[in-house]
């Protein structure tokens, strides 16, 4: 059974969909660890609510300590074998990223290479996307590497961009569309 680390900075809708996937055993993993750098993230509420240990890792908390040294050993410690960024809203570090080569997971919402990069989160890019005046859009699963949502996609899925598209109604077509494409690509490294 494979042991998956969440990473996630507000209400961690990625870890829900993981967590429910496991537990309906459409994935052979459990999650056994939650790291928020925001306090008040309702994520570390829904692990408590599951009883999964969670951490709350930030400089306001640790202000002379290494974050990236820190979330790594945790990491460790708990024997994780992926990382998912739920939602993260912090760079990826290049310790985490040396230790957990390719094995550190993100959904962004657009089809990469467009509408990735620095500031490209949530309702930005449906923005973008739909100011671009795109037919169509959808999410990326991708490994993470040093640069913004530049790592080795997983998949990708699409979906048609409707007429009458709102940013309200395409974010949440594409969060219905991430929490399938998740479990997809979990599914697709387990069976590797």
């Amino acid at each position: 059974m494979k042991r998956i680390g969440i990473l996630s900075s507000h209400n961690g809708s990625g870890f829900e969909t993981i967590q429910k996937a496991c537990e309906e055993k459409k994935l052979d993993a459990q999650v056994v660890l939650v790291i928020s750098n925001n306090s008040d993230a309702l994520v570390l509420k829904k692990a408590d609510d599951k009883n999964i240990p969670n951490f709350i890792i930030n400089s306001k908390k640790y202000p002379d300590e290494d974050l990236d040294k820190k979330i790594t050993k945790l990491m460790i410690d708990f024997k994780i074998d992926y990382i998912f960024l739920s939602g993260y809203m912090k760079k990826i570090e290049k310790n985490l990223i040396s230790t957990f080569e390719n094995k550190i997971i993100n959904s962004h919402p657009a089809l990469l290479p467009n509408f990735g990069g620095k500031g490209m989160f949530g309702d930005n890019v449906h923005k973008a996307v739909l100011e671009a005046k795109q037919t169509v859009s959808g999410c990326t699963i991708h490994f993470v590497n040093e640069n913004y949502d530049e790592g080795e996609y997983i998949l990708q899925k699409t979906l048609e961009i409707k007429d009458d598209e709102s940013v309200i109604s395409l974010s949440n077509r594409i969060k219905h569309l991430e929490s399938i494409a998740i479990v997809e690509a979990f599914q697709k490294l387990f069976d590797k």
